[in-house]
């Protein structure tokens, strides 16, 4: 069997707990998503924060807190924050929040950088700086060309060459097909990409699985999808994530943080 890696972003920006009963969002919440999510097959998570009415939120200080309670709840996890604007936040609020907390990893919105390329630029500075693991969020064609073209102007430093495609859509609804994973390779086949996926609506795992045969890293959770392929609801993020877990063993494949324990028989 091969391994592979398993990020959970067990959130999102939008969704709410009148949404899927499931949905964590208190720092307790998320801690305990965490550490049953990697009891499942989850190598790293995906954080959002929330404020205390339960919005978006990009503070630092909640981000500090939310952080040490996964490192916690489930010791070894990788932790990669988001900087997603979500409509309520600007470049300068992205930088900001890079600025104070210099993260081990971070997920950036190409599209939202291009917003403001003075401010994204030192954004991307700072990265480097602190040794945070960028991650290049990609929507579609003119995210990759703006990559293309910031790589050339400099704004983003060219070693930063991970990225994740996404795909479908959340707003106006999308609902991803295995098929969207074609376009984005073949697009990027020259950049040298450590690329990965995450799909919105039921049939994520099917498109995670193609991206797990292409090669490419995987994020599950309820940030893009709560539903299994028939329809039906996942009770909470750890259900989805042993659910494809089991799909991809089928296919003779292995989650990363699981190999360790696993019965060692014949690979």
């Amino acid at each position: 069997m091969t391994t592979y890696h398993l990020m959970v972003a067990p959130n999102g920006a939008r969704r709410r707990q009148a949404d899927h009963a499931g949905l964590p969002v208190r720092t307790a919440e998320i801690a305990a998503t965490a550490a049953t999510c990697q009891r499942v097959g989850a190598d790293a998570l995906h954080l959002h924060v929330r404020d205390r009415d339960g919005g978006h939120s990009l503070d630092a200080g909640r981000y500090r807190a939310a952080i040490a309670a996964v490192a916690e709840a489930a010791p070894g996890m990788a932790i990669q924050i988001t900087t997603e604007s979500a409509g309520v936040f600007d470049v300068a609020d992205q930088l900001a929040c890079l600025e104070a907390l210099r993260p081990a990893a971070a997920s950036v919105s190409i599209r939202e950088m291009a917003r403001d390329w003075r401010l994204a630029s030192r954004a991307y500075a700072v990265c480097a700086e602190a040794g945070t693991e960028v991650q290049h969020i990609l929507y579609g064609a003119d995210c990759i060309a703006a990559l293309r073209q910031a790589y050339a102007r400099g704004d983003i430093p060219t070693q930063m060459r991970s990225a994740i495609f996404v795909l479908g859509q959340y707003a106006p609804p999308r609902l991803a097909h295995p098929a969207e994973l074609h376009p984005f390779l073949a697009a990027t086949a020259d950049l040298d990409l450590d690329w990965g996926l995450c799909a919105f609506g039921r049939q994520e795992h099917a498109c995670l699985l193609a991206g797990l045969e292409a090669g490419g890293r995987l994020r599950i959770g309820f940030e893009n999808n709560t539903q299994a392929a028939d329809g039906s609801e996942y009770p909470d993020n750890a259900a989805s994530v042993a659910a494809f877990v089991a799909l991809a063993r089928a296919a003779g494949h292995r989650p990363l943080v699981m190999s360790v324990s696993e019965d060692k028989g014949p690979q």
